[in-house]
């Protein structure tokens, strides 16, 4: 099975998911705010706190002062610009959440924020869905050999395979998440077949969901078709301003998201049949073949003299009830007594 490292943490399917509390850029350019969201995803059980990091000059022309984004009514380039962190609030982020027991990870949406976060000693990379096929980025991001998780929404499957062959080239740990980047994204748009369809093109990659709906649903739901991240935006309250607060998850909910996931994990897969544990049920719930009247030896046993009936501790169970009618009794039987191998001639 496929599996990665992040810091000290195994992530694949033989692990509980790793849940992503991405913070992103919801501290807008506050690091009071991140470090308060910070305190709040490690009181609610995170492992992982994951931000976003902006080097706006290296990141976007001046045309991104003209393009306006589908969650909020001013353009990117002003919303980035507020929202960024420089280079020394980013380390301080960074070393408090550390102080907190967590595994810090960010996005570079640049060479520049890419060699920042290389220069500061983080762990991981996560490269997000616009840059998926950014490959002078991705291959930048990849010689650094450090596990990188690549969300791949608005992709098709050709685009995220030339991303794959350059993690593989530099071989490079890799994870895969379906992603929608639609804000908030509706439960028809998810569309977790995709989770499988990349485990299927993708053997050796570990993968998982990116969500953006509005609940834990499609993320559990995840889990049940295979996945082994979950990420979704983290806030520490609803009130916050900001164009991922509608979407992201509120302290209660990554409890909850971390802890029901880590049991679908546990009940994911196998296959059908009795597990040992299940015997004192089937002792009594199933029915065994008894006789309902007296039989004399050498009688055949008949619908008149012969029934199922609970418990199952007998020796003839009663889906074998049929093949003994028309056979004859070895002894005498009193009524309702359990029907051995013995009894049948």
């Amino acid at each position: 099975m496929p599996e990665i490292r992040i810091a000290d943490r195994l992530v694949g399917p033989a692990h509980p998911p790793l849940v992503i509390a991405e913070i992103g850029i919801n501290h807008n350019g506050s690091v009071k705010v991140a470090r308060e969201m910070i305190d709040a995803a490690a009181a609610a059980g995170a492992e992982l706190v994951k931000f976003q990091s902006h080097v706006i000059e290296d990141e976007m022309s001046h045309h991104a002062r003209h393009t306006i984004p589908g969650n909020t009514d001013v353009s990117i380039y002003e919303v980035m610009s507020t929202c960024a962190l420089s280079a020394a609030e980013e380390i301080e982020v960074m070393h408090y959440a550390e102080s907190k027991g967590l595994i810090f990870m960010s996005t570079p949406f640049s060479r520049a924020s890419a060699d920042r976060l290389e220069g500061m000693g983080v762990r991981a990379f996560k490269i997000g869905s616009g840059e998926c096929n950014n490959y002078p980025l991705v291959d930048h991001i990849a010689s650094f050999g450090k596990p990188v998780v690549l969300s791949t929404g608005m992709n098709t499957m050709a685009s995220v395979t030339l991303a794959v062959e350059i993690f593989r080239k530099h071989s490079t740990p890799f994870a895969l998440l379906h992603c929608t980047n639609v804000y908030p994204t509706p439960p028809e748009l998810v569309r977790l077949g995709g989770i499988a369809e990349l485990a299927e093109a993708f053997p050796d990659a570990v993968v998982g969901l990116s969500d953006h709906t509005l609940n834990n649903a499609t993320c559990l739901g995840a889990v049940a078709v295979g996945a082994s991240i979950l990420e979704r935006h983290f806030t520490d309250s609803k009130s916050r301003p900001g164009p991922d607060i509608v979407c992201s998850m509120t302290p209660d909910e990554l409890t909850q998201l971390i802890s029901w996931s880590a049991e679908l994990q546990k009940a994911r897969g196998g296959s059908k049949g009795p597990v040992a544990a299940e015997q004192p049920t089937i002792d009594f719930a199933f029915a065994s073949v008894v006789s309902i009247a007296p039989i004399a030896a050498d009688e055949p046993f008949t619908k008149q003299n012969l029934w199922v009936k609970r418990p199952g501790t007998g020796e003839i169970l009663a889906e074998h009830y049929d093949a003994l009618l028309g056979k004859r009794a070895t002894r005498a039987i009193a009524a309702d007594e359990q029907i051995g191998w013995s009894d049948v001639a």
